[in-house]
């Protein structure tokens, strides 16, 4: 039994990840990192108000596995900055820490597509987040890349249901190569995190929407 570590379980993803890890015998404390209190309570859950600007300097459990469940959109975050502070910035500076405490794994939703390199700058972000985490020195890191995400979420976001119909609707010619642009249930996606700690295989492992199903069943 280890600690788990999760930011962002008031999000879409985050709150099925915090659901699950509630229900894991493999976890006997959860550490929940959040900008307002939750509702939920068990008797394993510890949840932190946090200052996510004071990232680095918070205490956290050693040898925990952590789940970043960390977004935003460049929409709701206002600006390229502060869309980078939250996408890029946060998860960075939790990995930093939970290096520094000897944590295990590090399971981190990024987004299909991601590419340091990129000329799209949400893109480029998220590939720049993923390369500064892959180098610290975890047992293991975990990057999710899933398309849209489906679910109920507590905010509207018009142009990502508008997304969502468009690529249900066109689902049939996403096949080969680009099924990975399929739109991703967010409880599959939370399974899929879980099921990728649990099996816990070093190094570095990137999955898209096939490896994310099939993670989610095993």
């Amino acid at each position: 039994m280890r600690p788990a570590i999760l930011a962002g379980a008031t999000g879409l993803v985050g709150s099925g990840c915090l659901r699950l890890l509630l229900g894991d015998p493999a976890y006997d404390r959860v550490v929940a990192l959040v900008r307002h209190p939750l509702t939920e309570t068990d008797p394993r859950l510890e949840v932190r108000v946090i200052d996510f600007e004071q990232l680095g300097g918070i205490d956290l459990p050693a040898g925990a596995d952590i789940f970043c469940a960390l977004g935003t959109t460049i929409r709701k975050a206002g600006s390229q900055a502060a869309f980078r502070q939250v996408d890029y910035e946060y998860p960075r500076a939790l990995a930093l820490r939970g290096a520094a405490s000897h944590a295990r794994q590090f399971v981190l939703i990024s987004s299909v597509g991601a590419n340091a390199e990129s000329g799209s700058f949400y893109l480029r972000v998220k590939g720049e987040t993923e390369r500064a985490i892959t180098v610290l020195p975890f047992h293991a890191v975990h990057i999710f890349r899933p398309s849209i995400l489906m679910g109920a979420r507590a905010e509207s976001r018009p142009a990502e249901r508008a997304g969502i119909a468009l690529t249900r609707l066109f689902e049939f010619a996403l096949a080969g190569g680009l099924r990975k642009y399929r739109a991703m249930p967010a409880d599959v996606l939370a399974a899929a995190m879980l099921a990728a700690a649990r099996q816990a295989q070093a190094g570095a492992h990137v999955y898209h929407y096939d490896e994310i199903c099939a993670l989610a069943k095993s």
